[in-house]
């Protein structure tokens, strides 16, 4: 059998739930990917509300498990770090709409708290464009929390590899 489509059935599953290649990057750590497989392996503890503003989002994401709690934290405040520094860590399943973030950082704002209902993110922009993404990417992330893997593999799915 050649290539990989061994690993996908039609429906999403077989694929390799263990080590998540897709995780990985060209200029991600490898605690970052770690990071990444923690929130997918335990997606069904993590809970987000998000509210569109008409300048950008804010979202209140929290998990019912403190070690994942932690570990979403890491995650948030790593990766709104990498988009102020323009460091982008190219993971391979990282959605196109994030692209923007990275070109265009200083035109974002963004505060975070960490509060009993969850880490509080409220970003914001003057450039519609970014604002159109930051609620693109606000869906996407929450689509990820609700259904895991299969969402990044129903978004992959209508991409060119």
């Amino acid at each position: 059998m050649g290539g990989m489509s061994h690993m996908h059935g039609a429906d999403g599953t077989g694929h390799d739930e263990v080590n998540m290649p897709g995780l990985f990057g060209e200029n991600a750590t490898p605690e970052e990917s770690a990071e990444l497989a923690v929130m997918f392996r335990n997606f069904q503890t993590i809970t987000r509300e998000v509210e569109n503003l008409p300048n950008g989002i804010r979202s209140v994401t929290r998990s019912s498990d403190p070690e994942v709690m932690e570990v979403l934290v890491s995650h948030v405040v790593g990766m709104i770090g990498r988009v102020d520094a323009k460091d982008d860590p190219r993971i391979i399943i990282q959605s196109p709409t994030l692209d923007i973030f990275f070109e265009r950082a200083e035109a974002l704002e963004t505060e975070i708290e960490v509060t009993d209902a969850g880490i509080v993110v409220v970003q914001t922009s003057d450039d519609p464009e970014l604002v159109a993404a930051l609620h693109t990417h606000a869906a996407e992330v929450s689509d990820m929390a609700e259904r895991g893997m299969m969402a990044v593999h129903e978004r992959m799915m209508g991409q060119p590899h």
